[in-house]
């Protein structure tokens, strides 16, 4: 496709208000293609694949010009993209200047460092050798994909096959995942937010690694589940699925906000099992010990393993962030743990690949509670699954 002097002048907003702003990629996108509306399907696609492509690879480009991606070099990482990937255009007055012999020199040359190749952080190299030495390449280069739209089929309004047909019939086409049993992949780009099938709510977006949560959650109809992080209610609603809207599920979470927009989705899914609490000091906690037949933690992560759809937050994640959530980690599994009552499960995820994370907190979990004990745990890596990374344990408690 030709870059139209239109399109540049758009790719050329979204970046200078995202670097303005510091705010997040989808949110800018969002509101530049609300404001060109002239575009047609072809012209958003093109700018929001380049803005994001140009996101995840933003070292690679800053190699190639030599220099970093701000304000005043915003046009010239553009046309190292189009360089780079062949692509059709015109020295519009905004090149002038960009030498573009030089720039083909540069991106024949080779990487002088892996950082630079994989286009991440020089820390989250050092990292990742450290905790993942002998797969974090792979795990780099899979995080480095852009990550296919998947559904989760609600099964409380409808089914797999009744789905795809109906959506068929929107031109959104699907096609079912082996081995993931409410889960459809999105094989033809299309906005399915404004389909009528998602107005009726026979449908979320979640990856397909997620939606492997419920399976370790193990719910049944008429169980009190509590799930301690739930956020704005992905998995919350799965498990109300699952649990055929029979039970109680009982959502926490420390922003009143992200509980909003839960209730919001429960009402379009035709979920009436949750109950909502926000977090506010420990009593929360404390009235619920004991009580749950199921608890999840999603718990609060790096996220690592879901860089493929948020390709910005490797430049914004500090490795001082990930040493904070380790500690905070550690305090929610040992505070909420005790809302399971005895014979119950406990079931801690995130969406991290590292180790330190993951079952290095698990393992410590249960030598300091030995009245838990592990019955399964699972790393799911991006290059093997061809979904985020995730990280699931789940834990039985014995005794009080």
């Amino acid at each position: 496709m030709k870059l139209h002097k239109n399109l540049l002048i758009g790719l050329h907003t979204a970046f200078s208000e995202a670097l303005a702003e510091d705010k997040y990629a989808d949110k800018v996108l969002e509101r530049v293609l609300k404001s060109n509306k002239k575009w047609g399907g072809r012209d958003r696609s093109f700018v929001s694949e380049t803005f994001y492509e140009i996101i995840r690879w933003k070292r690679n480009y800053e190699y190639f010009i030599g220099k970093p991606l701000d304000k005043d070099s915003i046009y010239e990482v553009i046309l190292a993209y189009l360089l780079n990937n062949k692509m059709e255009f015109q020295m519009y007055d905004e090149f002038h200047g960009i030498s573009v012999s030089k720039l083909k020199d540069k991106i024949k040359k080779d990487f002088p460092t892996k950082a630079i190749k994989y286009s991440i952080p020089d820390w989250m190299q050092t990292r990742l050798e450290k905790e993942l030495p002998d797969r974090w390449e792979k795990e780099i280069r899979a995080l480095n994909v852009k990550a296919d739209p998947i559904l989760r089929v609600n099964t409380l309004k409808t089914t797999k096959e009744k789905l795809i047909n109906q959506l068929k019939e929107d031109h959104v086409e699907v096609e079912a995942i082996n081995g993931y049993k409410d889960a459809l992949r999105m094989t033809f780009k299309k906005n399915a937010f404004r389909t009528q099938a998602f107005q009726d709510g026979l449908f979320e977006m979640q990856d397909a690694s997620s939606q492997k949560v419920v399976e370790a959650v193990d719910v049944q109809p008429g169980m009190k589940v509590i799930d301690a992080c739930a956020g704005a209610g992905g998995k919350t609603l799965h498990l109300a699925a699952r649990m055929e809207n029979k039970g109680s599920i009982i959502a926490l979470d420390i922003f009143d906000w992200k509980l909003q927009e839960l209730k919001r989705r429960a009402r379009r899914a035709g979920v009436h099992t949750i109950t909502t609490r926000v977090i506010e000091d420990t009593k929360v906690i404390k009235r619920l010990a004991n009580s749950a037949d199921r608890v999840l933690i999603d718990a609060p992560c790096s996220g690592l393993g879901v860089l493929r759809r948020n390709p910005d937050a490797k430049w914004k994640l500090q490795e001082e962030f990930i040493e904070r959530m380790i500690h905070t980690q550690k305090e929610i599994l040992q505070s909420y743990s005790r809302m399971v009552k005895v014979d119950g499960i406990l079931v801690y995820v995130t969406c991290s690949i590292l180790p330190s994370e993951n079952e290095l907190q698990v393992k410590e979990f249960i030598t300091k509670n030995p009245n838990f004990v592990l019955l399964y745990k699972e790393n799911i890596f991006p290059s093997d699954s061809g979904f985020d990374g995730f990280f699931i344990a789940k834990m039985k408690k014995i005794s009080i």
